[in-house]
């Protein structure tokens, strides 16, 4: 089957176009259709013609417009919204995933959501403490379809917050995967993956509650 979709032809079955739209719609979460998520992609996005451009554009904006921070999580149906992390202009992992897919969607670039659980050697003893461990569980990012194939986009570490940590900031080009780097800049283990738990089409809440409650009942209560 033939569809076309900003000037370019995918051959799907009924099956994986069915997939396919699946990452081009509003969800719950990835609620795209917001006006706020509509009004701040195209100020991002002004000017600029390609899904390329834009995707690259729309990740930088994410990354360093959006403060990153893991002591404001709120697992909630609101809380979890992209258009709340933009409203606060602030969010975890998830929540600025779930931002980068939603303005994505929104400029009409297919985008999903991914999770991964991750050891994470420079967490600090503030955030240690209160999670229990230094093991990240589900944590997320972005995936974008570009140049028909999917790249991972991890939008989290604002810069800011890297050159403070010693840690580069995390680079897309749009064309290789972007995650964590394993080492900071003075040659430290950084972020090491343990384990890969799919993409999503949505954020799947009751799958992270559940671990959330079971590897961190303190932060959860």
């Amino acid at each position: 089957m033939n569809i076309k979709i900003k000037n370019e032809a995918f051959i799907l079955t009924p099956e994986k176009e069915v997939d396919f739209f699946l990452y081009l719609n509003p969800t719950v979460y990835i609620d795209s259709n917001s006006n706020a998520i509509i009004e701040y992609s195209n100020k991002i996005c002004k000017g600029i013609q390609s899904d390329f451009d834009k995707a690259i554009r729309l990740y930088y904006a994410v990354r360093d417009e959006i403060i990153y921070d893991p002591y404001g999580i709120e697992l909630s149906e609101k809380g979890m919204k992209a258009s709340t992390t933009l409203e606060k202009k602030s969010g975890f992992c998830v929540a600025k995933s779930i931002l980068l897919a939603a303005v994505a969607r929104a400029q009409k670039i297919p985008a999903r959501l991914g999770f991964a659980d991750v050891k994470n050697h420079l967490a600090t003893k503030k955030l240690k403490d209160l999670m229990g461990t230094d093991i990240f569980v589900y944590h997320g990012y972005s995936e974008l379809f570009l140049n028909k194939k999917w790249v991972k986009a991890t939008p989290a570490f604002n810069k800011s917050l890297c050159e403070k940590f010693n840690v580069k900031p995390l680079e897309f080009d749009g064309i290789s995967d972007s995650i964590f780097h394993p080492l900071d800049n003075s040659g430290n283990k950084h972020m090491e993956y343990l384990k890969d738990h799919g993409h999503y089409h949505d954020l799947p809440m009751d799958e992270i509650y559940e671990s959330y409650s079971k590897h961190y009942p303190h932060m959860v209560e």
